[in-house]
């Protein structure tokens, strides 16, 4: 049975998630959004419009229990904000059909999965994650909620990765290491050891990026 599904933002990341639900062959309604006008056109091939703001979510639940929702918002703590404050909604996972995804693969409720994204076995990915396209997941990660690995970024066996976490586009995790919570991860980068300490991580072989602040 085809799902009915509202996207709780209206930007690009949205409208790639628009595009997956399109091409899973589930109903898009259309998007919520607290920045852009009601009826606001945001794919006009297929006239999928702005239909409210955000809050507005929990009277379309009450009034209609077989919708489901999925936060289409690019940061990691928007996502988790409003996951929380709205926890009681029914969450759609959104699952590009190129995605490549081991028989044993867990996948929390609100997570993206893109196109020619690849998890392998025994991988564990939480809620609200971003899969981005063409990312590898490999066996045995541990992915933790409201983490974003980007386009082309490569994950080797045996990673764990900490909540609100973002992984940069092309960056490469070596196997066996763990990235603690609230890390960003410089595009290109790679992460040979672990990483204890919530910064910002850039270069061969990653290292903290040092802030100077000029007096």
């Amino acid at each position: 049975m085809n799902k009915k599904i509202i996207i709780m933002g209206a930007g690009g990341h949205a409208k790639v998630i628009a595009d997956i639900i399109e091409k899973s062959s589930d109903i898009l309604l259309g998007f919520l959004d607290d920045t852009k006008p009601k009826g606001e056109v945001i794919i006009k091939e297929k006239q999928y419009k702005v239909i409210g703001k955000i809050d507005e979510c929990v009277d379309m639940q009450s009034e209609n229990n077989d919708i489901e929702f999925i936060i289409g918002i690019g940061s990691n703590i928007i996502r988790k904000n409003i996951s929380q404050k709205y926890h009681n909604l029914k969450y759609y996972t959104a699952v590009h059909p190129s995605s490549q995804i081991a028989l044993d693969v867990e996948i929390g409720e609100g997570t993206v999965l893109m196109a020619n994204s690849c998890i392998n076995t025994s991988a564990k990915i939480g809620k609200h994650c971003i899969i981005n396209t063409g990312a590898i997941v490999e066996h045995d990660n541990e992915i933790s909620n409201y983490v974003h690995i980007s386009p082309k970024a490569t994950l080797c066996g045996t990673v764990k990765i900490g909540e609100l976490t973002h992984i940069g586009a092309g960056s490469t995790i070596k196997n066996n290491t763990n990235i603690c919570n609230n890390c960003v991860i410089g595009a290109g980068a790679v992460v040979v050891k672990d990483i204890k300490r919530s910064a910002t991580y850039i270069g061969v072989p990653a290292k903290e990026m040092i802030i100077i602040r000029e007096r």
